[in-house]
């Protein structure tokens, strides 16, 4: 079970390419997760502004991710992917969570916890901005999150979370929403969810005349996925995920697709 829950963590890390920072689930003080991904992203339109174009990319990455309980109500993590798309090939964006269960209320038919994190990203390479085959927009990004969590018997959980993401220098600051519902059982965890982004002002491509900064451009978009774990053995689990993005602003549509393995060290 720990093993699953700490799966939804590492499917949380890879920026516009996952579910929000956050999940519900707390490893439990002294419990390590580390979890090795691989993702490809299909992407055959690109909306310009908010118009959809022909243009398309494929991406890929290779992800590392790990989770530790430094107490039963807070944990801290670390992620660190590597993207390729078309010629762009590099270490993206380290990202550093902590996230503290401040509130945990049971009832009869189930429990609601609130937490609370703070979370930190930054390039680690000095990858090449300037076109649609970007990896990233070389931003450092102070993070707030905010989250409810209801899990009722038999192990059913919904989770809604949201904050404000600021983005140092010229990268347009965002406000995140990611809704969530599935189980997580012994060996077993799946779930669906909706994620979305508003990013705060910014340009358009090709909306302001050439050079444009790339750095300043307004990322939005609505996505919608699914996840599926099981726990091959007592401390070791494999997943698959889908997730399909289906409109934005200055975004790729279209689907991917990641696997990985995960591993609990108690």
């Amino acid at each position: 079970m720990k093993v699953i829950v700490l799966l939804c963590f590492m499917l949380l890390s890879l920026s516009s390419y996952s579910q929000g920072r956050i999940d519900g689930f707390y490893r439990g003080q002294g419990n390590t997760t580390l979890v090795l991904g691989y993702g490809y992203e299909d992407s055959k339109s690109y909306n310009i502004g908010r118009e959809p174009s022909s243009l398309s990319r494929t991406l890929t990455y290779i992800s590392v991710f790990a989770s530790h309980g430094v107490l039963d109500n807070l944990d801290v993590q670390v992620s660190l992917p590597y993207l390729e798309s078309d010629t762009n090939k590099s270490l993206q964006d380290i990202s550093l969570f902590s996230k503290y269960r401040f509130y945990t209320k049971t009832t009869r038919n189930g429990q609601l916890q609130l937490s609370a994190a703070l979370g930190f990203s930054t390039p680690i390479n000095d990858y090449k901005i300037g076109g649609l085959y970007d990896i990233g927009q070389q931003a450092t990004v102070i993070d707030t999150r905010a989250l409810a969590h209801y899990k009722w018997n038999p192990n059913w959980f919904v989770t809604v979370q949201s904050g404000f993401s600021y983005k140092l220098e010229e990268v347009p600051n965002s406000i995140p929403f990611v809704f969530k519902a599935g189980r997580a059982t012994k060996n077993w965890y799946y779930d669906v969810y909706y994620d979305f982004q508003y990013s705060i002002g910014g340009i358009d491509y090709r909306g302001t005349p050439s050079p444009q900064n790339f750095r300043e451009l307004g990322v939005s978009y609505h996505k919608i996925g699914a996840t599926l774990y099981y726990n091959i053995l007592k401390n070791f689990g494999s997943y698959i995920t889908y997730a399909h993005l289906i409109d934005g602003r200055n975004s790729f549509t279209g689907p991917s697709y990641g696997i990985g393995l995960v591993c609990s060290l108690n």
